[in-house]
């Protein structure tokens, strides 16, 4: 009774931990977007900032510890880091591009098809046993779900494959991301390494995307190069800053979640948010 109870207490905990993050940071990029809106660029310098941040506490933790930076050779790393390093970067990138064209609440519902897709890798890979049960609870989760917000959206054609498109990514993200962080071996259990191994490879994947999306506008408009006050230059730093903070404590709290749980878990967790953002 006691080792149910502290579970219990431990994920709720760790769940209200993501949520708050989670639910601040889809507002706060829903802002941002307004104000800077090259959400691919945008992305890659958030990304850029939280494997600073990751190498920061890194490096701080030796300070303290003594103990040697965990790093992983390059076989591993292709085979067991690259592939949830890369659905990530596309997941993210698309999910703030999309929020371009949709309202927050066309955007949660939309990406709350995830549920469908992490259980459909879960069985794939292993990670959940199909049960009837199982299944029939998340269908009921999604209907109610659809239920709850299809009339207060705004449908857009374009972000709304991007969002379906991210929410597909999302399966193959956490599914592959929960074998990585449950295997001990690695260890990449502490979320810090976990987020400064993978951001590399999302860095990369999105760098492209940039290019071709926003990277020249980005670069060229008022705010960065061409800024023309070094206020305006302060304050886009500021909030990106601010974007980048929030999105490393999610990634932590997100990583966190999955390892202790799984990544249906995760998702579930979702739900509380999606009935937070649609009753706003």
């Amino acid at each position: 009774m006691r080792d149910l109870l502290r579970r219990t207490v431990k994920t709720s905990g760790l769940v209200a931990f993501y949520f708050s993050f989670s639910i601040s940071l889809t507002f706060y990029n829903k802002w941002l977007m307004k104000t800077l809106p090259f959400p691919i660029s945008l992305t890659v310098t958030t990304l850029l900032i939280k494997f600073f941040i990751a190498w920061l506490c890194r490096r701080v933790i030796f300070c303290f510890t003594h103990q040697q930076p965990l790093v992983i050779g390059w076989r591993t790393y292709s085979k067991r880091v690259i592939p949830p390093a890369l659905t990530s970067g596309l997941d993210i990138g698309l999910s703030n591009w999309s929020l371009l064209f949709i309202t927050v609440s066309l955007y949660t519902m939309s990406k709350s098809t995830a549920i469908i897709f992490i259980l459909l890798f879960s069985f794939i890979f292993r990670l959940e046993k199909p049960r009837l049960i199982l299944t029939a609870v998340i269908v009921l989760i999604m209907g109610g779900l659809f239920m709850f917000t299809y009339e207060s959206t705004q449908f857009d054609i374009e972000g709304f494959i991007l969002v379906i498109s991210a929410s597909v990514i999302t399966g193959i993200r956490w599914t592959s991301a929960q074998i990585l962080l449950q295997k001990q071996e690695l260890g990449l259990h502490n979320p810090i390494n976990t987020v400064y191994h993978l951001q590399p490879v999302m860095i990369l994947t999105l760098i492209p995307l940039a290019f071709l999306i926003d990277g020249r506008y980005f670069a060229t408009s008022n705010y960065v190069i061409g800024y023309t006050d070094l206020g305006t230059l302060a304050s886009s730093v500021i909030v990106i800053l601010g974007a980048a903070g929030m999105a490393f404590m999610l990634g932590v709290s997100e990583y966190w979640l999955v390892y202790h749980t799984s990544s249906l878990t995760l998702v579930i967790s979702g739900v509380f948010k999606v009935s937070s953002v649609c009753s706003k």
